[in-house]
This record gives structure tokens, sequence and C-alpha cells, in this order.
């Protein structure tokens, strides 16, 4: 990496990358970039995009281009959601209100972690505006419920519910770093190293760690009242993970949430029915980003299946690999109802705050634009499989 690299203004995901690399500590920088053991799935999934082929129609009237969607009876300015992003208020300060300010701007979805820095309460107080909630299948019911509760209070109106969890997968990375817990990140040398790493960034020192103070898992407070950091969460977050639940133990989430309900984690058809069976107004084919099952396929592999599959009966919503508005095309062509960032609004935030993710966002929509006029296409209702060249 030159040095004139990161001076860089960023064009693509890609630049917003770099400067976060250069802005970040090392062991946030690799929580957002990284993925499970040998990261294959996280490889798949950017590579099946880059392997997909536009086909480029000329001679169309292309003069007036609608990227909007209508999802949930909300016509959104493009089909986009900024999906659910941990820890993303150690990225920025505060740093999901800053995001749910730019989803705010362009009119798409955010949706708040479980484990955000900001909690439920927070973003309302702060933002007085709509926002999606996320929730994990965790062991204790009684405080989903609580969760589930407070989302609504703060007037969500759309719950994702994370299925694909059921035990935590290594991230080489965080172990390296010292993130997760091991044996050497206990040590003096590693509890040093994970100093010093904080220490020459300073930029972040300032405005996150110490102006965006508390960095603790917002929502998670009243489960652990004596936390005072993120390490003091971890027992109680990594003991919540339930590998007993199953489809049938699902039932009272759609008893208890009367809004929006999508389910997030959908690699398989028959999964994607039974979510159908559980009422599930969307689904999420999502392989968590490359961060749980190493070797499982591309998102992008599966949708076509999973669309014939769920043939409309609930919508599709992709994750995984998007990094343009090409991809979002062709994720859309190939039958995604609309696309859900993680790791490149990650990026943007870390990189420049809301202005970032504002940048990312006009990026998006610019390349949106391009894309669905050298297809010949105008509406979002139009992409098709049909502008996908056949290998």
């Amino acid at each position: 990496m030159t040095t004139n690299s990161l001076r860089i203004a960023p064009a693509n995901t890609a630049d917003f990358r770099l400067l976060a690399r250069k802005r970040l500590p090392q062991q946030l920088f690799d929580y957002i970039d990284g993925g499970s053991y040998q990261e294959i799935t996280l490889a798949n999934n950017l590579n099946a995009f880059s392997q997909l082929s536009l086909r480029q129609k000329i001679l169309r009237d292309v003069s007036h281009i609608d990227l909007s969607y209508t999802l949930f009876d909300n016509k959104l300015n493009m089909p986009l959601i900024l999906g659910p992003v941990g820890l993303a208020g150690c990225y920025a300060q505060r740093g999901e209100q800053q995001a749910l300010k730019a989803a705010n701007k362009h009119n798409i979805p955010f949706c708040l972690s479980t484990v955000g820095i900001c909690s439920i309460e927070e973003l309302q107080a702060q933002t007085n505006q709509e926002f999606w909630f996320q929730l994990y299948v965790i062991k204790d019911r009684s405080y989903a419920l609580n969760l589930l509760k407070r989302a609504k209070q703060a007037g969500c109106k759309t719950l994702i519910l994370t299925v694909d969890l059921p035990v935590l997968a290594s991230r080489y990375r965080d172990v390296r770093n010292g993130l997760s817990a091991s044996e050497a990140s206990s040590t003096l040398l590693g509890k040093l190293k994970r100093g010093l790493d904080i220490a020459t960034h300073p930029s972040w020192l300032w405005d996150v760690a110490i102006k965006g103070k508390p960095l603790t898992f917002g929502n998670l407070t009243d489960a652990v009242p004596n936390a005072n950091s993120l390490d003091d969460f971890k027992g109680w977050v990594d003991n919540q993970f339930d590998a007993s639940m199953t489809w049938q133990d699902l039932d009272w989430i759609r008893d208890n949430w009367s809004g929006n309900l999508i389910i997030k984690g959908i690699l398989d058809s028959e999964d994607a029915k039974e979510a159908v069976r559980l009422g599930a107004d969307a689904i999420v084919v999502s392989n968590h980003g490359g961060r749980q099952l190493d070797s499982a396929s591309a998102t992008l592999d599966i949708l076509p299946e999973i669309a014939k599959t769920v043939n409309q009966q609930c919508k599709i919503i992709v994750d995984g690999g998007i990094r343009s508005g090409l991809d979002v095309v062709k994720a859309l062509a190939l039958g995604a109802d609309t696309c859900m960032l993680g790791r490149a609004w990650a990026y943007a935030l870390a990189a420049n705050g809301e202005k970032g993710v504002n940048q990312l966002l006009n990026i998006f929509e610019n390349e949106m634009r391009v894309a669905m006029a050298l297809t010949g296409v105008t509406k979002v209702s139009d992409i098709s499989k049909d502008i996908i060249v056949k290998k």
C-alpha cells in the first residue's frame, strides 16, 4: 500500500476500505474485513459477482432511469438496505446514529444490530427517524421479548431475525489480534500489543474511543448491568447462542411481533420454504458475509434456486459480496428484490462517518444508473435474467 493510495478521494468501495484500514486500529479493521477460518466463503461471495457478465444493449431510450422500489408499502429511492453491522459505533463516533442519518437522507432502510453500540432508545431520541431492528435467536427468551417490546415502542415496524448463529465460528484474524479471547491475548504481551494498536491511531482514539463513549452494547445494558466495556458483555453474549433452536421453536416470534418479519441466514431451498411457512414477509439469502460456515456457497450462486422455490411468496433480499451498484443490478437480475449492504457501508462509515456513507450511496446510485442504461433497462422492476450473459 503506497502513501498516495491513502490520500485518495474515494471513488468506490475499495477506496473506502483503504481509508478505513488506515484510520482504524488493526483489530477493528480486521473485525470488519475478515471472515471465518480460511475465508473461502468470503472470497466466494466476491468472486461470484466478478464472474458474472452483463449484456450490453444499445440505442434504447434510457433518458429516464427510475431506481425507486417499493418494499413493505414504503417507496425507497433505490433497492438497497443498510444491514445490521455489529460494533458500528466503534468505527465512527456513535456510528449507528451517523449511518441512520445517511440512510434517511437517501430514503433507504437502516437496521440496528442487537450488538450495536447505540441502543434502540438512543437512535429513537437522537434521530427521530424510523429504523429496523435485528434480533439474534438467543436462549434468554424473556430478554428477547424485552428487546422486541423496546423496538415496538421506538416505532420499529420491521424485524430481522438472524438464524445462522447456533454456534459461533472462529475468525482467525480476531484470534490473532486479541479481539477474540485466547491465551495469547490475555498475556501482558498480548494486552500491550492491543494497547499499542490503539495508541498508534490517535485520530480514532480521540474521536471514537474518547468522545464516542460509552463503547458498550447499548441494547444489552439491562442484561449485563455492571458492564463497563465490550469485554464485560462477551461472556453473556457467547452464552446466548442457542444450538437447540429449531424452526418449530420460532413460532413465538410471530406470536410476539406483528410487524414485518425478515428471516436472515437462508442458503437452502428447504429452509426458504420453512421461512415462508413461518409467515416471513422476506428472507435474506445470506452466509453471514463469510463469517460463519466456511466453504459455503456464494449467496449469488444460490440465489436463483431460492428465488424459484419461493416463487414470490415473500420478498427476497440478498447480501454478501456486494461492493457496487453493478453488483446490485446483477443480484436483481438473478431474482433478488433488493440488496443489503454490510461491509461496504461499514468501510465508508469508518473512513468518514455519515459523510462517507452518503458518498458511498451516491456512488452506488450512479453505478446502478449506468448499469441499467447500458443494459437497456429503465426501471428496477424490468431488471431480469435477460441482461445476464449466459456462459
